[in-house]
């Protein structure tokens, strides 16, 4: 049945759809809402489909959600801005329900709405709903009221605009926490619309009730008002204001209130000015660096950097660098983790020789640490500290930790640096890595455990790509074949694995000259595993070299296991035939 043959068909399936019991059909349905309203047009559109959805009280959040987030976007299916007004209701509905996600969603369909909507409609529609929510009985259409305010002001004339900061008042003191919470997580949003003369006057009322609240949670989204204020203030208010609330913020009885500080206090001193910074927000910061929380430690010290470069590097020295030595023996190895993964960002910021002298000795004190994830913060940032100090001085003071780690008896901390060697090497340059790196490289093609191998034989192969086929003919590709001859049967395999890496990187001639007598002698080796992996490796090799190369040598090499008694190698062996097979059609 074609739709324009029967334009009631769409809205007939969706309604019986909706009120199926089956959860994924009214899923599906509300879905293809769009479809629909296509179908039906945009008066109809309007007169039927938003109706029955506005009084459809579908009981599933999955439902809703999906409803709230389609109505976001069907402007277009109403018939354009001039009738977005539509829209309203449903979403009102929706933006009142108990479940978060839903109200989230439909808060958000309500904002993307109302900024697209006149003026005229904003001020007709959008505003008288704003005033039901912040008078909604029900706490769930406060909550959701605080979120549309922003939508809602600009347009609104004067003396509403009064009301709403009013409204927005009783909101900040309402007697449930959700609805306060929900006010200081948007106060930032609102402010930005308030003009200025109100800023001082209003705002900063709503923001003083909010930052004395009983509640940590609400205390602890007023620190997040603090950053957007800021911003919207001149310094010489944002000093007079917000700068008191942070001193107090950083030494509130409730950790969680600290840890958000600590996250956000840089923020705030671009928003101050250098002066207040240095006089009372370095000591601040000082403090929170040495909090008694290990949490609110570990977000200080993961801002250290940021910090140190809105100071000048004396300041940075004198008062932050003592506190980073602290953390870096904190008994906390989450701090030393998120320490390690930004300190070496301060190099820059410090300069050489205060990186030499400073920083170097608690880079390595980390790099020693016992716990695997701070050695990985700071040898992947090694790059940083090498544009500040120079090879020469860095390859003295960390290369002997890194050849610990490599040997270290932990095999992720080897697998990392394993991971890292292809970065160093690139940073480090080929002479300094012939000279100190290249043996570790092979010893790992060697190691008990089967992760270290196999990084082990990607790690050549990069190599190979950084440094490029000639050095990896003399450097790598000797050592790495002379191991085809270890007597363990894995070993021989991993070598196997590095011979398929290499070969594309070594090009056809190598591949013929040297790598490929190494994997047909292997093919004779006696055991099952070996002889499948050399079918596999054989099979990987024919789009390196020439055809004539498959046919005298791989071919018959593969012919020969084919015939093998263990079915394993026969199976290999086959795939790789047909594998030449394929090429062979196709070329």
């Amino acid at each position: 049945m074609s739709m324009t043959d029967e334009p009631l068909y769409p809205i007939a399936v969706l309604i019986d759809e909706l009120k199926n019991d089956d959860i994924q059909l009214r899923l599906n349905s509300i879905r293809r809402l769009s479809t629909i309203a296509r179908a039906l047009g945009e008066e109809r559109t309007r007169k039927e489909l938003i109706p029955f959805l506005s009084e459809n009280n579908d009981d599933d959040d999955e439902v809703l959600l999906a409803m709230a987030e389609e109505l976001g976007v069907f402007i277009p299916y109403v018939g354009g801005v001039e009738h977005a007004h539509v829209l309203l209701p449903p979403l009102e509905t929706l933006s009142t329900v108990e479940e978060t996600c839903v109200r989230e969603k439909a808060v958000e369909s309500l904002c993307r709405v109302g900024s697209q909507m006149k003026e005229s409609d904003l001020v007709e529609h959008f505003i008288p709903l704003v005033k039901r929510l912040a008078a909604g009985e029900w706490f769930t259409a406060r909550v959701s009221a605080c979120g549309v305010f922003h939508i809602a002001y600009p347009s609104a004339p004067d003396t509403v605009k009064t009301e709403l900061r009013s409204i927005y008042t009783q909101l900040c003191q309402d007697d449930m926490p959700m609805v306060r919470r929900a006010a200081a997580t948007n106060l930032g949003k609102f402010a930005a619309t308030i003009e200025s003369a109100h800023l001082k006057t209003d705002v900063m009322s709503m923001f003083d009730d909010l930052t004395q609240d009983e509640q940590d949670s609400v205390r602890l989204l007023a620190v997040e008002g603090c950053a957007a204020l800021g911003k919207l203030l001149e310094p010489q208010d944002c000093v007079a204001h917000i700068l008191p609330v942070i001193v107090n913020f950083s030494q509130d009885k409730s950790w969680r209130v600290r840890y958000m500080v600590a996250n956000q206090l840089y923020e705030l001193c671009e928003a101050v000015g250098p002066e207040p910074t240095r006089t009372e927000l370095v000591p601040a910061y000082v403090r929170l660096l040495r909090d008694n929380e290990a949490e609110v430690r570990i977000a200080a010290a993961g801002k250290v950097t940021k910090f140190c470069r809105i100071l000048n590097p004396e300041l940075a020295i004198q008062h932050i660098l003592p506190c980073v030595k602290e953390l870096s023996t904190d008994s906390s190895q989450h701090v030393r983790s998120a320490l390690a993964s930004v300190i070496m960002g301060m190099a820059p910021v410090l300069g050489k020789d205060a990186t030499f002298e400073h920083l170097l000795p608690i880079f390595l004190s980390l790099l020693k640490d016992e716990f695997p994830d701070v050695r990985l913060n700071i040898i992947s940032k090694l790059d940083q500290v090498n544009q500040v100090i120079g090879i020469d001085l860095l390859s003295q003071s960390l290369l002997p930790a890194i050849v610990e780690l490599a040997e270290d008896r932990h095999w992720r901390v080897r697998l990392a640096i394993i991971e890292y060697i292809p970065l160093l090497a690139s940073q480090l340059g080929v002479g300094f890595f012939d000279d100190k790196l290249g043996a570790l490289c092979m010893q790992w093609l060697q190691d008990k455990v089967h992760s270290i191998r196999e990084a082990a034989a990607n790690n050549v192969k990069r190599l190979a790509e950084e440094f490029g086929p000639e050095w990896a003919m003399q450097h790598i590709v000797p050592q790495v074949l002379e191991m085809i001859n270890n007597p363990h049967y894995l070993y021989r395999m991993t070598i196997l694995r590095a011979v398929s890496l290499l070969a594309p990187v070594m090009g056809s001639e190598i591949t013929c000259s040297k790598l490929l007598p190494v994997v047909m002698t292997a093919a004779k080796d006696r055991v099952p595993n070996i002889k499948f992996n050399v079918a596999k490796v054989l099979q990987s090799l024919i789009p390196i070299v020439d055809q004539s190369v498959v046919e005298k040598t791989i071919r018959p090499g593969l012919v020969e296991l084919s015939e093998d008694p263990d079915v394993d190698v026969r199976f290999f062996a086959n795939q790789a035939l047909q594998s030449i097979d394929n090429v062979m059609m196709s070329s």
